[in-house]
């Protein structure tokens, strides 16, 4: 679609040749001669950009400016003015116009300041469009769960994330500490700037200081160009310190400086950086016990620990893990462009009883496999890794064997439960006992004898 146009300017003349002109340039052009002309064509269409004059008969261009932009406010505005009166083009730029081109000009320069001007329209609107999408990625919907732990979570995400303070993530590794540091920045005033995150555990401690706040070319070996830092990049907007509690104690305290003092210098620079960054930090470490025995500074941890948020691991929110997987079935099915699996019932069930020691990413990894393996197909217990044969087996222990008024032998429910297990393993292998016998964590002699004592092979067809 052409964008639109509107000249505004009561020297016939020049109205009409950059109509003219403007028009052969490919854009929709309309014009005006004065100032209630102009906003009565505002009211009747939308506008991508307005090139007005500053003396209108009515009233000035500034005027026509600001009561344009209430009608259109996304309107780019350019100003034709006379060489006396630049002060005033200036003046009009301070109230919203993008630029000012002075009389008389090349019809050539103002095409090319017109480009300019909507290229920076189109610009702003694709950030406006990138920040809507980066909110809805990692809004606090993206934040799966209806158990109580995690609406606690939520309800804090909520309250702490327009504001400033320091926030500290507290939970085990593969909870979401992340998604949550960006659950809180992106809903926040500061989302139009960086969220930059840090692993300070990923990162050598010789290595970490430099990247946290830069360094001055020939500070050390190795430094054969200046370099900002991440505090720097993040100026405006949001520094993440994952896994902080592995910060060594001489960079703690330079953390400790910029969190009090907003300033800090370089590696090798004697010259002060002042920055305005919020710091959200996390770790799967308890601070407290750190600082207890002198392995994380006392003064630090308080002052990070202004809005702590502890994120529950899987296992204490065992009702959202059908949730969880709904949404990662949906999620990797989507991706991949593939047909979404099925669980059936057991299935489910075995995934809300294991301990799930690497949380939330450890389903999430599990799902992605599943997804990707049995696109479109019903997904039972023998798909799953060897490591949920042990729940299986602890849920038939506890509930596979009632026991009756009259009480029950317990030998011959063991030897039952002994020979099933083996049969199992047994069939999953093809009777490959080897690998029978590396499922049942046995030696395949041990496991031999017990086949020929029990008479298992009499169950063979």
């Amino acid at each position: 679609m052409k964008e639109r146009i509107l000249v505004v300017d009561d020297e016939a003349v020049i109205a009409k040749a950059l109509v003219k002109h403007l028009s052969r340039e490919g854009y929709e052009v309309d014009s005006a001669s004065d100032g209630p002309e102009a906003i009565e064509k505002h009211k009747e269409k939308t506008f991508d950009l307005m090139l007005t004059d500053l003396k209108l008969p009515s009233f000035s261009g500034i005027d026509l400016i600001r009561e344009s932009k209430t009608i259109n406010p996304d309107l780019s505005c350019i100003v034709m003015t006379g060489y006396g009166s630049i002060t005033t083009a200036v003046e009009a730029m301070k109230n919203g116009a993008f630029h000012y081109v002075t009389k008389p000009f090349e019809l050539d320069d103002v095409s090319q300041l017109i480009a300019t001007a909507l290229e920076h329209v189109r610009l702003q609107e694709q950030n406006r469009i990138l920040q809507r999408q980066i909110k809805t990625r990692y809004g606090f919907e993206n934040i799966i769960g209806t158990s109580d732990e995690i609406k606690e979570v939520l309800r804090l995400v909520n309250q702490v994330a327009d504001t400033d303070s320091t926030v500290l993530i507290l939970g085990e590794s593969g909870t979401g500490k992340e998604l949550v540091a960006k659950a809180i920045h992106y809903n926040s005033r500061r989302s139009i700037k960086s969220m930059v995150p840090v692993n300070c555990g990923a990162i050598p401690e010789n290595l970490l200081e430099s990247e946290l706040f830069g360094h001055m070319k020939g500070s050390f070996t190795g430094a054969i160009n200046s370099k900002i830092g991440r505090f720097e990049m993040a100026n405006g907007g949001t520094i993440f310190l994952d896994e902080i509690g592995d910060m060594s104690l001489r960079l703690q305290v330079k953390i400790l400086r910029v969190l009090q003092e907003k300033k800090f210098e370089p590696v090798g620079s004697t010259k002060t950086t002042e920055v305005d960054v919020r710091i959200i930090a996390a770790t799967n470490q308890d601070l407290e016990k750190l600082a207890e025995k002198g392995q994380f500074r006392e003064d630090l941890f308080y002052r990070l620990n202004v809005i702590p948020i502890t994120i529950p691991p899987l296992r204490h929110r065992i009702c959202d893990i059908p949730l969880l997987v709904e949404h990662f079935l949906k999620i990797f099915s989507e991706s991949n462009k593939l047909p979404p699996p099925r669980l059936d019932d057991d299935m489910l069930e075995t995934l809300m009883k294991y301990k799930w020691p690497g949380n939330v990413r450890e389903l999430e990894n599990t799902i992605e496999r599943l997804t990707v393996l049995k696109p479109g197909k019903t997904i039972t217990l023998d798909d799953l890794p060897e490591k949920f044969l042990e729940v299986n087996t602890v849920m038939m222990r506890h509930s596979a064997f009632p026991i009756p008024d009259d009480g029950i032998s317990l030998k011959n429910v063991v030897d039952d439960f002994e020979n099933t297990l083996i049969l199992k393993a047994l069939d999953k292998t093809g009777w490959n006992k080897n690998k029978a016998a590396n499922l049942l964590k046995l030696n395949r002699t041990t496991l031999v004898e017990k086949i020929k004592k029990k008479q298992l092979e009499k169950h063979v067809n």
